[in-house]
């Protein structure tokens, strides 16, 4: 979860993750990417300079992302042609191949060197070692920091000099590292996370005492669990069913000339000389699935076994995923209103007062609510689903995707249920807002047959 605002004291004319204008900061020259979380992702949308440096991977997967209710509308037929948030950088990302010192003009006699090193956390996610002739940083981004990894990096040839191998004194020295810290306290829960294979292994055990004929859902709602998906289609050998819009951005890994990402043709396949070789993906029909919720997919309607990962277990306990990563919502997202601008925040509590006059009570707890917001910014509000269908809103169900056209005060209601829930404890703003880091919404789990068991958890395989 991702609480950096983007500026390096060593070198003060880039920024990283972080894409909002402050009026207290000069204008970078050049911004970098670490990876398509939505909590690195702030400001991208209204971005027009400079250019944005990233991995192959990421700049593929960034230019076909699509908000829920625009990719839903598409699937429904009310959108006639794709709505691609991020299209418009099309032209100022530019890529960096991984593991390869690659120098940056800024300005005129201002160079920098910058070098990719995988993160270990999703598909194109990065790390940035920056250097110029006096300073040198390591960026880690999000990543996920297991022995194995840490032992590989002090192991490779671009970074030994910074390694401190056998007793030998380092050749250079990084002046900082900026490292992610996502669970860097002192709750007891947090103290221990098993390794991504150890998590694969106890899902893989579990998923192999089933049938043969036994359908399986895994539920993947961001980036990063490619590798679950490789080691159950391997262990099962069946292809594993996406919903078109997840299948076509793994497909850009592979298009063109070279792979955007390793993982790229085991995702989608490749040409074997004139023999194409199937990726472990489709968009077939098949007994895996990992299709979002909301695409149509036939699955739904049948008794299937769901796997739902965890981020760990601590003393007997489950520890949910609840978004540590930024991910949560990435792939599936529950309807929200977003909010950018906390200037837009007055109209609004302006227009719940004039509603809801006759509610003196509860309108002292949506405005409390709304104010929180300006206090603490959030991006967007995720609205209660149960509370858009309310026959209150006058509202058919069918248009609730396209929040963008509704009225804004038919949102009224569901803003007032939300601040009643805060009020009564059961969730609050904590838990059904979008923090200011970017987290966002899970799509509400539909009511599934009575037949259907929850089969596994696994360790969180991204961080």
């Amino acid at each position: 979860m991702s609480t950096f605002d983007g500026r390096v004291k060593e070198f003060p004319d880039i920024r990283i993750d972080y894409f909002r204008q402050s009026s207290d900061t000069r204008k970078p020259l050049a911004y970098f990417l670490s990876h398509v979380h939505s909590d690195h992702l702030h400001g991208l949308e209204s971005c027009k300079s400079p250019f944005i440096y990233c991995s192959p991977a990421t700049r593929e997967i960034l230019l076909r992302l699509e908000k829920y209710p625009h990719r839903m509308n598409f699937a429904k037929g009310i959108l006639e042609s794709r709505k691609q948030t991020y299209r418009h950088l099309s032209k100022l990302l530019k890529t960096i191949p991984l593991e390869t010192p690659t120098t940056l003009e800024l300005a005129p006699g201002r160079s920098i060197r910058v070098t990719l090193f995988d993160a270990n956390h999703c598909v194109g996610a990065v790390m940035f070692l920056i250097e110029d002739d006096g300073n040198a940083i390591l960026y880690t981004g999000d990543i996920r920091s297991e022995l194995w990894w840490v032992n590989s990096l002090t192991h490779h040839p671009l970074l030994l000099p910074y390694a401190h191998l056998n007793g030998r004194k380092p050749l250079r020295q990084l002046d900082c590292l900026y490292l992610d810290t996502t669970f860097a306290n002192n709750t007891n829960p947090y103290k221990h996370f098993a390794p991504k294979a150890e998590g694969m292994a106890e899902l893989l055990g579990k998923v192999a005492k089933y049938p043969p004929s036994t359908v399986f859902y895994f539920d993947s709602w961001t980036f990063g669990y490619e590798d679950v998906w490789v080691a159950l289609s391997s262990l099962l050998n069946r292809q594993i069913h996406l919903d078109r819009y997840r299948f076509m951005l793994y497909r850009a890994l592979v298009t063109g000339g070279e792979p955007k990402a390793p993982e790229g043709p085991r995702l989608y396949g490749f040409l074997c000389g004139n023999h194409p070789q199937k990726g472990c993906l489709t968009e077939s029909q098949t007994r895996l699935h990992s299709c979002e919720q909301g695409s149509g997919c036939e699955v739904f309607k049948q008794d299937f076994v769901r796997i739902t990962p965890i981020i760990s277990r601590h003393e007997g306990v489950e520890m949910a995923e609840l978004g540590a990563g930024g991910g949560k919502g990435d792939l599936d997202q529950q309807h929200e209103l977003e909010v950018d601008d906390t200037s837009a925040i007055g109209p609004l509590m302006s227009l719940c007062a004039t509603k809801m006059q006759d509610q003196p009570h509860l309108l002292a707890s949506v405005l409390e609510m709304l104010a929180s917001m300006i206090r603490d910014p959030v991006s967007r509000i995720a609205l209660d689903t149960a509370a858009l269908h309310s026959t209150d809103l006058g509202v058919d169900r069918d248009d609730i995707a396209q929040l963008d056209k509704l009225p804004l005060d038919s949102l009224i209601p569901a803003l007032a249920k939300l601040a009643e829930d805060s009020k009564a404890g059961h969730g609050g703003p904590a838990k059904r807002l979008e923090s200011k880091v970017g987290e966002q919404g899970v799509a509400p789990v539909r009511t599934l047959p009575s037949r259907i068991v929850r089969s596994s958890h696994v360790s969180r395989v991204v961080m």
